[in-house]
């Protein structure tokens, strides 16, 4: 008789036959802990209660709980229960809210933690192709859309990057995880990672500096799935405070948006540690490249692409070869079994036929085959059909020692179809001018990328992950 599907709750299940007793999620800064059996027993609570209120497979069910280990039962009973998960942030502005829940139709939503008790175990009701997860991405790109993640997508990317050598999370370790648990970056490489492992999370609400160095300390901190604002945060900690805290550590990566090499430096001097950095997206399941593929932490790369995940660079058209010979870019398009459906509800813009998918992201590849990545396509500036890339722009603005962060976009424009605009943060008293940073541009860029207009800000849009948000500020 062939297998049954797998579905992803089977994780927790394989877990709690395996480490029983062995801690799976504890909540920092509180008592609130649970082992590997306990939690199955409530995953199987939780999904007998969804069977018994009716709710059918492939309906949706919104779960808004911060993160913590209510969340994380409710997430894998949904599952369990046949259902699609419909994770959103607690505090979602009410308009955001209901767009996505008059989007995906919930049968329930899931806002109060789940009343515990015990039920017999309840078999899987769905996995394989079926629909796990819906995740609502950040809207950098445009409007949010519900990305359709099968289980087969999530368990291949769980195994993706197991397969790894050192493997990112082993049963031995403690990871840290204070990214937010309805992103697929909380959940992949760390929820599933962690219970596919059967190792044990520690769980943070919101991540803050200290509070984050004192749970380092007390569960003797193994790992940790970061994103760069935490390593800009634990950089600025003095050393023999960081080095104290993060003592216990093997490994530490971050994903969700470009790591700047200097913070990637100050950690390493800080600990003696490198930080790999990743690259994924929502609709990858989300991890397509590491630089533990590799073994080194490359400033500026993302490094290569995981055992079971093929990359190839393509024109804007589909075909590959680079998208700008001076450069080598193209658009990354990607292929394996971890990636979406399409995008909800009829599984449209998925894969194409041939199973690759276009992530609308530009970059190249270096000569070891690390990829580096250059821009979002669609962040693209074009100035009399020259290309210029946002990214290079910002780097050179980082430059001045006035400047905080730094923004490049595009405007329209009569005469070159678009010309560059910068928007800056500035340090407190800081008296930098518009004619300060077209100096410093013109020194070392090509006339064409030197920016136009220059605008000062108190601060920048970023997503929950810390990606700059461009759209939002071409007509700042």
């Amino acid at each position: 008789m062939a297998e049954a599907p797998r579905n992803v709750s089977d994780l927790v299940a394989d877990a709690a036959r395996q480490a029983p007793d062995r801690l799976a999620f504890a909540e920092a800064g509180s008592d609130v802990v649970v082992t590997w059996a306990q939690l199955d027993t409530a995953v199987n609570a939780e999904a007998r209660r969804l069977l018994d209120d009716g709710l059918q497979p492939g309906e949706r069910v919104a779960i808004r709980l911060p993160t913590g280990v209510a969340l994380v039962t409710s997430l894998f009973a949904v599952m369990r229960a046949g259902g699609i998960a419909v994770p959103m942030a607690v505090d979602l502005p009410d308009r955001e809210r209901a767009r996505i829940t008059d989007h995906s139709t919930p049968r329930f939503v899931i806002d109060e933690p789940p009343a515990g008790g015990a039920a017999e175990p309840v078999a899987a009701v769905s996995g394989g192709e079926d629909i796990a997860v819906l995740c609502y991405t950040s809207g950098t790109a445009g409007v949010p859309r519900g990305v359709m993640l099968s289980h087969r997508a999530l368990l291949a990317n769980v195994a993706q990057c197991a397969a790894l050598k050192p493997a990112p999370v082993t049963s031995t370790d403690r990871v840290l995880l204070a990214v937010p648990l309805f992103h697929a970056y909380g959940l992949g490489p760390g929820v599933f990672q962690v219970a596919a492992a059967a190792a044990s999370g520690v769980l943070m609400d919101h991540f803050s500096v200290e509070p984050a160095l004192r749970a380092c300390k007390e569960f003797r901190i193994t790992a940790i799935v970061g994103v760069p604002p935490m390593y800009q945060a634990f950089a600025q900690v003095p050393s023999d405070q960081l080095d104290d805290a993060l003592s216990t550590l093997r490994l530490l990566t971050s994903g969700a948006a470009p790591l700047d090499p200097a913070t990637l430096a100050a950690m390493r001097a800080a600990t003696g540690l490198n930080v790999f950095e990743g690259y994924g997206l929502t609709e990858t399941g989300p991890v397509v490249t590491w630089t533990l593929v590799g073994g080194v932490a490359k400033p500026g790369s993302v490094g290569r692409p995981l055992p079971g995940v093929e990359l190839r660079l393509v024109d804007s058209d589909g075909t590959p070869g680079g998208e700008d010979e001076e450069e080598d870019a193209g658009v990354v398009s990607v292929r394996g079994a971890n990636l979406f459906s399409g995008y909800w509800p009829d599984g449209a813009h998925g894969p194409d036929a041939d199973g690759w998918f276009r992530t609308g992201d530009v970059g190249y590849l270096d000569d070891d085959g690390d990829l580096h990545l250059v821009d979002r396509a669609n962040d693209l500036i074009i100035v009399n059909g020259f290309n210029v890339y946002p990214h290079e722009v910002e780097q050179v603005l980082a430059e001045l020692p006035d400047v905080v962060e730094a923004a490049a976009v595009g405007v329209p424009d009569e005469r070159t179809g678009e010309r560059v605009k910068a928007v800056l943060v500035l340090k407190s008293g800081a008296a930098l001018t518009e004619a300060d940073v077209h100096a410093h541009c013109t020194a070392r860029l090509a006339k064409f990328k030197v920016p136009g207009p220059v605008e000062f800000v108190d601060v920048l849009p970023h997503s929950i992950t810390g990606k700059l948000r461009r759209a939002s500020l071409r007509n700042v």
